[in-house]
């Protein structure tokens, strides 16, 4: 209890110093509009302190944006054995109602059911609401369960998924649920060193969510549909215009007005670039000028190209093109084993281009199809063969605890390794007696040990060694040591 106090006063003390930094510029607050939801690590695997760095850190990375509807709307919610909705998204319409918040938030402890709090995720992101959306997960990695299904479900429906793990993080689950690009979505960092990436992370979070841009949302080989954040009074206009950046024809200005949030344009022509531009015009000030280049879509009916990515043992990325959500009702993935093996099939909804097949044979022969029904009737389909990779060894095995003589609480660990490239391995073993509840300890080992002494392992305790690696920590092995009780 003491420690939590002391960790309180720190979280405190931090925040309020933070409140009284030098203001920031209206042009900088008001940059964005979106919705942010935090998913926060509250589970007994993080320690009060990391606890509190982690709103520490929440705290400075958020303090830049202006709130509420219009802008940027943030939302916190908890893992522990059970969700917990710390505030929604439209709780909170300025930095000190948001601040004020953050001081509160008191950590759950429990288990990490990471699994459980997606699912409210996914509710309070599904509003209707024509804005960039923003999943920001804050975990120390530790056994987060089954999230890559909820995870890409979340990605499916246009969520940005963002993560943000200590330095325990399990870095290649991280991997699999970020939105790429991992540079910039993805971050591995020490629990007091996370200052050091709050600029990199909000930069990548303001061109998500970035509101002064223009905004392709439909387009077909001959139109488009351009929006945009309206920014006018009733005494100012727009004034628009566009042309094909490859052919040699005029530019086409239109002047539009101030109720105006999009534009339509026609008569294109397929498979080429255009250029177009929005100025907002007022006597109440100036605004920044619009831009956003396009391609429309071919004539050529999708898939007119199907490609391989992401190849291991048991998976492979399947992805085509081009995406005509206006003429494809939906998509169909057929797989199976060369020569005539039992063919599995997923169907996607038109606004996908591609889906990741796992449960595969390594180092095993398909054949992969990808079929298109267009809204006319006609089916397009298109075929490849690709070989899965061999199966890896894996990086630790052989996980062997030898007692010690004379010691009834101490076993010798020893494993193997079969990888190059680790830096070291995370040892982590149950300690206490019969007549208390069993606790964890851990400690690093440098890449050149491949044993280690336990000592006052519980009985029945559980012993797991994982691999470390620059960017996080892999998937390892655990063994539970019988020892006599006390």
């Amino acid at each position: 209890m003491k420690n939590f106090s002391l960790c309180l006063i720190f979280l405190w003390t931090t925040l309020q110093q933070s409140s009284v930094q030098t203001a920031v510029p209206a042009t900088v607050l008001n940059c964005c509009e979106g919705e942010i939801l935090l998913l926060l690590d509250s589970s007994g695997s993080v320690a009060n302190y990391e606890f509190s760095r982690l709103l520490v850190f929440t705290s400075e990375l958020l303090r830049l944006f202006s709130l509420g509807r219009g802008h940027v709307r943030v939302g916190l919610l908890q893992v522990g054995t059970e969700p917990h909705l710390e505030f929604g998204l439209d709780v909170h319409s300025s930095q000190e109602s948001l601040q004020r918040a953050l001081r509160s938030v008191r950590q759950l402890q429990g288990d990490t059911n990471t699994e459980a709090a997606l699912r409210v995720a996914q509710q309070l992101l599904e509003e209707e609401e024509e804005v960039p959306k923003i999943l920001l997960w804050l975990t120390d990695g530790v056994q987060p369960g089954d999230v890559e299904w909820r995870m890409s479900k979340l990605k499916e429906r246009g969520v940005f998924v963002l993560a943000v793990s200590t330095v325990h993080g399990n870095y290649h689950v991280l991997r699999r649920v970020v939105t790429p690009p991992l540079e910039s979505h993805l971050y591995s960092v020490d629990i007091d060193n996370m200052d050091i990436i709050t600029e990199d992370l909000r930069d990548a979070i303001i061109r998500i969510i970035r509101a002064e841009r223009l905004r392709v949302v439909h387009l077909t080989s001959h139109s488009a549909v351009l929006r945009w954040r309206p920014v006018l009074s009733a005494d100012g206009f727009y004034e628009f215009w566009y042309r094909s950046i490859w052919r040699t024809d005029p530019e086409i200005r239109r002047a539009l007005s101030a109720a105006s949030s999009q534009v339509e344009l026609t008569d294109l022509q397929p498979d080429t670039t255009y250029s177009a531009s929005l100025r907002p015009e007022s006597n109440q000030g100036l605004f920044p000028t619009l831009s956003v280049d396009f391609t429309t879509l071919s004539n050529v009916l999708s898939p007119a190209v199907v490609s391989l990515s992401d190849l291991g043992p048991r998976q492979i990325r399947v992805s085509w093109g081009p995406l005509q959500r206006s003429r494809v009702q939906r998509y169909k993935v057929e797989y199976g084993v060369l020569p005539g093996g039992l063919v599995r099939s997923v169907t996607l909804p038109r606004q996908m281009n591609s889906t990741l097949l796992t449960d595969l044979e390594p180092d095993t022969q398909y054949l992969v199809t990808v079929s298109a029904l267009h809204v006319d009737g006609s089916e397009a389909a298109m075929s490849v063969r690709v070989c899965t990779q061999q199966a890896a060894p894996p990086a630790l095995v052989d996980l062997q605890l030898s007692p010690v003589e004379r010691q009834v609480d101490e076993v010798q660990a020893a494993w193997r390794s079969h990888q190059e490239g680790l830096k070291g391995f995370w040892v982590s073993w149950e300690t206490g007696d019969s007549h208390s509840s069993p606790s964890q300890t851990s400690f690093y080992l440098p890449a050149s040990a491949w044993s280690t002494r336990l000592t006052r392992l519980s009985p029945s305790g559980r012993v797991c060694v994982s691999p470390l690696y620059s960017s996080g920590r892999g998937d390892g092995i655990c063994c539970t040591a019988r020892t006599p009780a006390g």
